[in-house]
């Protein structure tokens, strides 16, 4: 018999399996920061030194992250794979492991541009990849099937640990920015702590995909079976879409709204601002999915989205702006806990892991096209808005086609 048919025994009363439940979400939570190192932002802190480092150009720096992005996000599959089989704690510490000694590796790497291309290719495939799989896998077997709540509390967690991991490391790059050997092996220290912590506080015993006394496990959906579905479809390409807007915009807003002809203050409030709401958006919507049908309520986040970037070319007062930044940040916070919410109530628990790796695959990919993108629209044309009409568009097909979806999803188990 296959291992992913096998299914495991409880050792853990009830009670107790429904109290572990939020250690796991703190603890997925926890796995999703330790993904900083391979996530562009975490690398961008660097971006200068390393460069003056190494002695490369930004266009040589700029092809080496794009094609470690696109083969790292292969590193998805394989770890979705493994945790279905092995266990989720298992496959998380192992690849947390393997991450902080690719981080030392490369705060030690002293030779040529393939070894930089390796560990680069590492950080991003174990990290932004692979880790992000095993956070999203522990946080789906670790919740009810009706989890909006518990999916909005996990994102804002993120947000706070993101948040607060990026406010020391730039007092530290502050404090001494020609140096990057030591901070960037600080944040594998950082990586083994949450590591050791793993061993500890995640417990296969306790994931509600391991319960034997209702028939969740049989019932579950197959990896074939879920890539086979319009749903699955929807959600991982919304998403997906969603995270090449904002890695695009994230990365070029200042030019963005320059544009504009918006000051760089006008830039640094926005940035400000889009924080709190993102993380009331996360609430809002962890409780609107727990109301209302998951599919209708994804839609409704991607017609803001649309809604939000059609805005922009009509951007003229300082208001406007903070107002833009306001909508894409609840419609990106609402995407988002959808998208954590949606795998385990359509899909169930048995290849959880597969299902997720190759929807987290997906939204790696985007996250590496968008800046390329508004790079290339900028470049060809003096100016973002074609890459904003575009985006438009492929906005308004993706809504009329979740709309489509949620029209034929009356028997599927999450309409309320």
């Amino acid at each position: 018999m296959s291992l992913s048919l096998v299914k495991p025994i409880v050792s853990m009363a009830p009670n107790a399996v429904q109290s572990w439940r939020w250690i796991h979400i703190v603890v997925a939570a926890l796995l999703m920061v330790a993904t900083l190192p391979g996530r562009t932002h975490g690398l961008g802190l660097f971006t200068e030194p390393i460069l003056r480092t190494f002695g490369i150009t930004r266009d040589t720096y700029g092809f080496i992250n794009l094609w470690a992005t696109l083969i790292g996000a292969t590193f998805c599959f394989p770890c979705g794979w493994f945790t279905d089989r092995i266990g989720t704690r298992a496959v998380a510490v192992v690849v947390m492991l393997l991450l902080a000694a690719t981080v030392f590796g490369l705060s030690l790497w002293t030779g040529g541009l393939i070894g930089l291309f390796i560990f680069i290719l590492l950080t991003r495939g174990l990290g932004q990849s692979a880790l992000s799989v095993g956070s999203l896998t522990l946080l789906g077997k670790s919740v009810s099937p009706k989890s909006g709540m518990e999916m909005a509390v996990y994102s804002c967690l993120i947000s706070i640990g993101f948040f607060g991991a990026f406010g020391i490391l730039r007092q530290v790059v502050k404090s001494n920015p020609e140096e990057w050997r030591t901070p960037w092996a600080g944040i594998g220290v950082g990586v083994l702590v949450v590591a050791a912590l793993s061993v500890f506080l995640i417990r296969e015993s306790s994931l509600v995909s391991f319960t034997n006394n209702d028939d969740e496990f049989d019932s579950s959906k197959t990896f074939s079976q879920a890539i086979k579905s319009y749903e699955f479809w929807i959600f991982a390409l919304g998403t997906s879409f969603y995270g090449m807007i904002s890695s695009g915009i994230s990365l070029f807003n200042e030019s963005i709204l320059s544009e504009r002809g918006f000051a760089k203050e006008i830039f640094l409030n926005a940035t400000v601002i889009g924080i709190p709401i993102g993380l009331l958006a996360n609430l809002t919507s962890g409780w609107l999915v727990m109301k209302f049908n998951l599919v209708k309520v994804f839609s409704s986040m991607l017609t803001l989205l649309t809604v939000t970037l059609a805005f922009y070319p009509f951007l003229h007062l300082e208001w406007e702006v903070y107002l833009y930044t306001c909508l894409l940040a609840a419609s990106g916070g609402g995407i988002t806990v959808c998208f954590f919410t949606v795998w385990k109530q359509l899909y169930g628990v048995k290849e959880l892991g597969r299902i997720q790796g190759a929807a987290q695959f997906l939204t790696v990919l985007g996250s590496a096209a968008g800046p390329s993108l508004f790079a290339y629209s900028k470049s060809q044309f003096a100016t973002y808005v074609p890459m904003f009409l575009i985006c438009i568009i492929s906005s308004m097909l993706l809504v009329i086609a979740s709309w489509v979806v949620s029209f034929r999803m009356v028997d599927q188990g999450i309409k309320r």
